[in-house]
């Protein structure tokens, strides 16, 4: 635990800011485990269905609009209400996951690609390439905009938060 030991903040640990490499990992990862099983599973499996992709461009659009309504609450603009804390812990948890998700699917999406690559002569082969790329697209669309959203969730650095004016916590008694 590392709120006992004195390594982050008292109230837990801090949240930060989703990292390209991580993302970038997940989604080779995803590309390499897909293409290894399409060489043994492809001729067994039925076409690609296109139906995942207004899903993921519906998500992607929703946390667009969410994080373009949370930005201006947040950051007070005239009109808007304030954004409660718990809410703006839930739009990063969901920012974080869709990232995840978006990257995974893009992964796969790209794996299929890759294998299906060589097979282009053939209609249905043809057919999946169309839809891993398009899916593969719209994967992206909802990683950047649940990035997005995730840049949205940040409070602004303001002159009056440069500097800490809060008393330090007390020492844990668990801390030698």
């Amino acid at each position: 635990m590392r709120g006992v030991t004195g390594g982050s903040p008292p109230g837990g640990d801090t949240v930060t800011p989703t990292k390209a490499r991580t993302l970038l990992l997940v989604g080779v990862l995803a590309a390499l485990v897909t293409w290894a099983l399409l060489t043994v599973l492809y001729s067994r499996l039925p076409p690609l269905s296109w139906t995942g992709v207004p899903a993921l461009l519906i998500a992607a659009g929703a946390e667009a609009w969410a994080g373009r309504d949370l930005r201006a609450r947040i950051q007070r603009r005239p009109g808007a209400k304030p954004a409660p804390p718990l809410f703006v812990a839930r739009m990063v948890a969901l920012a974080k996951a869709s990232s995840l998700a978006g990257a995974l699917l893009a992964g796969v999406s790209a794996g299929f690609a890759i294998y299906l690559a060589g097979m282009l002569n053939a209609t249905t082969p043809r057919n999946d390439m169309v839809t891993a790329s398009v899916s593969f697209g719209s994967s992206l669309v909802l990683l950047a905009a649940a990035l997005y959203l995730e840049y949205c969730c940040r409070v602004p650095k303001g002159p009056d938060r440069d500097r800490d004016d809060e008393p330090a916590p007390p020492p844990s008694p668990f801390h030698n």
